[in-house]
């Protein structure tokens, strides 16, 4: 276990595998002279369905240098890595061992995306025998409340409704009330071959540093097992690297992106789509930090808006 101290913490925060972002909500109102950070990882969130041996890697290795990274911000980070000793491979598990350890007044935690880790921690406070304040992740563009109230009352949901209403919310793409080009979506012009002669950037891919090796190691070791292979591993595990990965999608790729992104040719597994996705989903990337940065090069005149739309 790394970053474990004893003794009183006037609160933990629980940060998930998959809120990666330094701006949490739960980090916001912290303070960090009083607060433990705690991050761990469980067995139980690699073996509840079948994981890609490459996606348990890029997960671990992403959320050892989230770590690193609020330590050197100034936060107390406790920790627990797969192989330690005692580690329970559940989260309840483990906040009951940092409670014993850190003896805190309340545990504060960003609502989970998900609906099976969403119901643990409504579970939380009954079961800890402490206050739990569970703050909304306001990385997602849209809440439910949001989303519940837009939805009430229409016999159907549609896609195209819900998005220009969250187009107009935004202000993406944009001109005033309406959208820009005139059109909301230019799906006909997205539909396009790949042909033979076309060329394509390939993303860019990072080396794995000593942490990324060493979790390489252990999935290796604990989860051979699993679909896939492990080998080559080139994803970025910080947000750097992450950012790194999204500035060469915005320039060389995203310019072509929109006419072939239903595209298939043979030889070529990336054509020009972004491979950003992993990236958002652990909290590396800011959704909407990113189509922002996307709409600033169609505004700036460097990729046709029906690339950027798309």
């Amino acid at each position: 276990m790394s970053g474990k101290r004893k003794g009183k913490a006037q609160t933990l925060v629980f940060v998930l595998g998959d809120q990666l972002t330094p701006t949490l909500p739960a980090l916001k109102g912290a303070d960090r002279a009083s607060s433990v950070v705690l991050m761990c990882e469980v067995a139980d969130e690699t073996s509840y369905v079948p994981h890609h041996k490459k996606k348990i890697a890029f997960v671990l290795s992403a959320m050892r240098h989230y770590a690193a990274e609020l330590r050197e911000a100034g936060w107390q980070v406790d920790y627990v890595r797969l192989d330690d000793d005692g580690n329970t491979g559940s989260f309840g598990g483990e906040l009951e061992r940092a409670i014993a350890r850190h003896r805190p007044a309340r545990l504060r935690c960003t609502e989970a995306g998900e609906c099976r880790v969403r119901e643990m921690q409504r579970r939380w406070q009954r079961e800890l025998g402490l206050r739990v304040e569970i703050h909304a992740d306001e990385r997602f563009l849209c809440s439910e409340r949001e989303f519940a109230d837009w939805a009430s009352g229409r016999r159907q949901l549609q896609m195209e409704h819900f998005y220009r209403v969250m187009r107009r919310r935004t202000g993406l793409l944009m001109n005033g009330d309406e959208p820009a080009g005139g059109r909301w979506n230019y799906d006909a012009e997205n539909r396009r071959p790949a042909g033979k002669g076309m060329k394509f950037r390939r993303p860019p891919r990072f080396r794995p540093d000593a942490t990324t090796r060493r979790v390489l190691a252990l999935v290796k070791r604990r989860f051979d097992g699993h679909v896939g292979r492990l080998e080559p591993f080139h994803f970025a595990a910080t947000r750097a690297q992450a950012r790194r990965a999204l500035r060469h999608f915005l320039r060389p790729a995203l310019p072509g992106f929109g006419a072939t992104q239903d595209a298939m040719l043979a030889g070529e597994p990336f054509l020009n789509h972004s491979l950003l996705s992993p990236y958002l989903n652990v909290g590396l990337l800011d959704p909407l930090e990113t189509c922002r940065l996307a709409e600033a090069e169609y505004r700036a005149g460097r990729a046709p808006i029906e690339a950027v739309e798309g």
